[in-house]
């Protein structure tokens, strides 16, 4: 990086030129092009045409091992490198024997990529065990409730990821250890943009990737594993042995800490981008970065209630994640007509999510309700000339 991020959180917005013609509210999604990842992925090219290639991807998966560990409060050792959030599910899973205790509790706001692997889970003997509403409300209380004796598993969003709830995981953390389960958390809603520590959190597991609100590329997800050691993996790879560059054949061995659930090699791009986006986190205050999201979210709100639009927000400040819903039936409507117009949101399902950085400014709340208040005045007069007909 040639010059350094201050620490306020409006001098980021300067490391990413597309913001200067485009609204980006989608980082809960993607994140904007920025021109440190550029930089990252030149470097990729430059390395690519040197000898030695290969050393320096792994020169940059320590350094996005080591970022990612200091960005939670763990130890390196404690951070497996994977290629998505499933993998990571599926590997902190695995060796679970599922025989006294098989109930896997998790909430009906859990990510898909997720909830797959642990539905898959039930042909190895687990139980799923849903709490929340079917209409994908969730609360801290619903998991508490949910934990018994027979749980060996909970699996907790930090922040959901269509409605932005923030729960409590310390919370349900001591609800499972009370149970004698562990907790796996899944922060792809919150690296980033909010405080994460995992020893504060008293989670087992924690996952997140770099595509969102790390500033990276999607392709790479870090998992973190309190205690590492255990029943060996049963997906494994050349990145999970003791020495990866032995290049022996005839040898399963594994290490000692989180790596033993690497499998193979990661995505170059990826990595490269990784490092760099957390090194841009790094130079920030997340404590600050959550103050400035949540004053944008307030700021929001109001905004768009004025407009008659609805939106879904936590009970309370602390409940809410960095992104807010818009309720919206038509969502992949509303995101293309935004699109063409320089904004870029993030649709899931019957809402649009409008997700808050340290790099969005009060300017582009502005800029999207009145987008879409144009937007609703333009559907209102095609209803009225399509009455007509």
């Amino acid at each position: 990086m040639t010059a350094a991020i201050t620490s306020s959180v409006g001098a980021l917005r300067q490391w990413f030129p597309t913001l200067a013609h485009n609204v980006h509210l989608a980082a809960c999604s993607i994140a904007p092009r920025s021109a440190a990842m550029e930089q990252a992925l030149n470097q990729m090219l430059d390395d690519l045409g040197r000898p030695g290639f290969w050393a320096a991807c792994e020169e940059q998966l320590w350094r996005a091992r080591r970022g990612f560990a200091n960005l939670i409060g763990a130890h390196v050792d404690q951070i497996a490198v994977l290629p998505s959030a499933s993998v990571a599910a599926f590997q902190a899973s695995a060796a679970m024997r599922w025989r006294r205790r098989r109930a896997l509790v998790t909430g009906t706001a859990e990510f898909p990529g997720l909830a797959h692997v642990w539905l898959a889970r039930q042909s190895c003997g687990a139980r799923v065990r849903w709490c929340g509403s079917r209409a994908g409300q969730v609360s801290t209380s619903d998991y508490v409730k949910a934990i018994t004796p027979r749980t060996a598993l909970v699996s907790a969003p930090a922040v959901s990821y269509r409605d932005a709830i923030r729960l409590d995981v310390a919370r349900i953390a001591e609800a499972a250890h009370a149970a004698g389960a562990k907790l796996f958390v899944d922060a792809y809603q919150a690296a980033g943009v909010m405080p994460v520590n995992v020893d504060k959190m008293g989670c087992d597991y924690l996952v997140t990737g770099t595509g969102k609100y790390l500033l990276g590329l999607p392709g790479l997800a870090f998992l973190y594993v309190r205690d590492p050691s255990g029943p060996a993996p049963t997906l494994t790879g050349r990145f999970g042995r003791t020495a990866p560059n032995a290049f022996d054949a005839m040898t399963l061995d594994f290490p000692s800490n989180a790596r033993r659930l690497e499998t193979g090699t990661p995505s170059a791009a990826a990595t490269y981008a990784a490092v760099t986006g957390l090194d841009m986190i790094s130079q920030l205050d997340p404590v600050a970065i959550r103050q400035h999201t949540q004053r944008l979210i307030a700021a929001a709100a109001v905004r768009l209630a004025e407009r008659g639009e609805t939106v879904r927000l936590a009970s309370t400040a602390e409940e809410q994640g960095a992104h807010l819903a818009l309720v919206e039936p038509h969502a992949e409507a509303m995101t293309a007509w935004l699109a063409h117009r320089g904004l870029t949101v993030a649709p899931r399902a019957s809402v649009v999510r409008l997700a808050m950085h340290a790099y969005t400014t009060i300017d582009d709340i502005d800029a999207l309700c009145a987008a879409i208040e144009s937007y609703r005045t333009r559907s209102r007069t095609r209803q009225r000339t399509g009455a007509s007909r």
